[in-house]
């Protein structure tokens, strides 16, 4: 704990701020101030924030001073800072879902994950970043709200569309953050700024007073976070599910428990289809399957264990009619729109229904495959992305997505750690995968594999201040 003393106050994880509020160290307000002080510092050079809330969460932080000052906190995470994604109703703050056409939306209430937040007491620091729509093509960058940025390099993207989000947790703005992942965008975000991307399975975090879903049911709530300890803080706090929500029922008597450590059969495939992979990425992450047998798992290499034309084809079709739909019934969005949209539009309103009943059945298809795969292997382990982070304000390649969205179309849980990073000093992720509802095996070896090669204690030199 010595070298956490010794941290700034807006360097430490969430589970440790909850640790020194408890035996009374620290006070949630001393914390929040630390961390607006460091937000007024380095946000001008990141663009993280869509909005922040000082005066509400200076409010949040008093009321859970006094409420530990009277032993009687809300939760062990009470007043505990945490950002939340743009496209999350927060009651009272507009969630413009990273548009133009979205900026005087004022929601009346919290989305369901929200509201329990507040009632176990965590501060909202306020929104952060989004790629337009969530279905950014590998970056924030919007007409709205500008360009986010890598704090690792400031000159290169965060990914999509969480980017605000991860930039904050690397840069110190907040501990960790509510975002969500509907093809990939915890898990690309978490990879580039070298953090910890947990996406759950469907249901795990219930979800009520939402957006409109445009993505059928691909878009999860997941956390961002430094430590593996502080997603499963966030995770264990979300979880509990909800009658209004029936895909969290499924968990209704499956309570998010951690598995007890033993080797797991791993298989590692680093290449999808005919897609390239960036050779840095190929380099760390089988320096990652290196580094798994050294803590005494069976990985091994081989193929898609799924039908990966199968869910390719119809990838877009979700994706695109989800466009699609935002815009019917509106006039001269084209205008208001960032100008990738005008064409994902189209192509959305080509697609039939057919088309959609036939990507709802392959997906169902490949959830079979994968469940089979599962029956002989305990994780699947891929690189997150397979590009590495471009220019800022440049769209990603095809290939950097490939790895992420057979996760959100079945419903499986995934999660992005910290590899081996480039020789230029910049992260990159690795990807594991478990069967439905193997949120408590992956938490058991990614916290295993972070005591092995940690990494919360590296900071970008922007942070070095």
């Amino acid at each position: 704990m010595g070298a956490e003393t010794d941290s700034p106050l807006w360097q430490l994880p969430a589970t440790t701020l909850a640790r020194r509020f408890a035996d009374g160290s620290l006070q949630p307000s001393m914390v929040l101030e630390a961390i607006l002080a460091r937000t007024d510092t380095i946000d001008a050079a990141l663009n993280v924030m869509a909005l922040r809330d000082d005066e509400g969460a200076r409010a949040m932080a008093g009321a859970s001073d006094r409420r530990w000052a009277e032993g009687r906190p809300l939760s062990e995470l009470d007043g505990v800072p945490i950002a939340i994604k743009d496209n999350i109703p927060v009651a009272g703050l507009p969630c413009a879902w990273g548009s133009k056409l979205f900026l005087d939306f004022v929601p009346e209430r919290d989305e369901l994950a929200v509201d329990r937040l507040r009632r176990q007491g965590l501060v909202l620091l306020g929104k952060t970043t989004v790629s337009e729509f969530t279905l950014g093509r590998g970056n924030v960058d919007t007409p709205a709200f500008g360009t986010t940025r890598n704090p690792w390099n400031p000159a290169l993207t965060t990914g999509a569309s969480t980017g605000g989000g991860a930039a904050a947790v690397a840069s110190g703005v907040a501990p960790f953050g509510l975002g969500t992942d509907g093809g990939g965008s915890i898990r690309w975000p978490a990879s580039y700024c070298g953090l910890v991307g947990f996406k759950p399975s469907t249901g795990r975090i219930p979800r009520r007073f939402g957006l409109p879903a445009v993505l059928n049911d691909l878009e999860v709530l997941s956390p961002i976070s430094r430590t593996v300890d502080d997603a499963a803080a966030l995770l264990q706090a979300l979880s509990e599910p909800d009658v209004h929500d029936r895909a969290s029922m499924a968990f209704r008597h499956t309570a998010l428990v951690e598995e007890p450590a033993r080797p797991l059969r791993i298989l590692h495939v680093s290449q999808f289809g005919n897609y390239p992979v960036e050779p840095e990425i190929t380099a760390s992450v089988n320096l990652a399957a290196d580094q798994l047998r050294a803590m005494g798992h069976r990985v091994e290499a081989g193929t898609a264990p799924f039908d990966f034309g199968l869910f390719d084809r119809h990838w877009r079709t979700i994706t695109m009619t989800g466009v699609a739909a935002i815009m019917d019934g509106r006039e001269n969005w084209e205008n208001e729109v960032g100008a990738i949209y005008p064409s994902m539009v189209a192509d959305g309103r080509a697609f039939s229904s057919r088309d959609y009943l036939a990507a709802l059945n392959a997906y169902r298809s490949v959830f079979e495959q994968l469940t089979d795969f599962f029956e002989d292997f305990d994780l699947l382990l891929t690189p997150v992305a397979g590009a590495m982070p471009r220019p800022a304000n440049e769209i990603a390649p095809p290939y950097q997505r490939v790895f992420t969205g057979f996760a959100n179309v079945t419903g499986i849980p995934a999660v992005s750690l910290p590899g081996p990073r480039s020789h230029a000093g910049i992260p990159i992720g690795f990807q594991l995968i478990a069967p439905f509802g193997g949120e408590g095996r992956l938490l058991t070896i990614a916290r295993a594999y972070e005591h092995a090669h940690p990494w919360a204690g590296l900071w970008p030199s922007l942070n070095a201040s």
